[in-house]
């Protein structure tokens, strides 16, 4: 079986550096990373990974209306999203659930359990 492939769309590259290491060390999987909106949504175009963790809070393309033109697109509109926010008031988390995500990390989270969250929310064995 393949290793699964996960891209990272989030603008902070420090945190994008943490993500990459945790997934791949801890999860096995193979990490892209890109580091604004428009790279994100080039790079999910090209590359069909298996799951994208999607920042909400970037400067170029917000992550509201990247996961919008996502889904708006025929290759990348089945790919699940996992949003990472640090926005999770109950009216952040209510917008969330309206739309087709496959979840909601919370930053900050703890990088070492990063893999099993991911694994947990899309149903991966790990």
């Amino acid at each position: 079986m393949s290793k699964k492939r996960i891209l990272v769309i989030d603008d902070e590259k420090n945190l994008c550096t943490v993500i990459k290491a945790c997934l791949e060390n801890i999860g096995r999987w193979q990490v892209l990373v890109a580091q604004s909106g428009t790279e994100g949504l080039a790079v999910a175009k090209s590359e069909h990974p298996d799951a994208i963790l999607l920042d909400v809070m970037m400067p170029d393309i917000n992550g509201m209306l990247l996961f919008q033109r996502l889904q708006e697109n025929l290759t990348t509109n089945n790919i699940p999203v996992i949003l990472l926010t640090a926005k999770v008031q109950t009216v952040d988390l209510k917008e969330f659930s309206q739309l087709s995500i496959a979840g909601v990390i919370s930053k900050p989270f703890d990088p070492l359990r990063l893999s099993e969250l991911v694994a947990n929310t899309l149903g991966w064995q790990f």
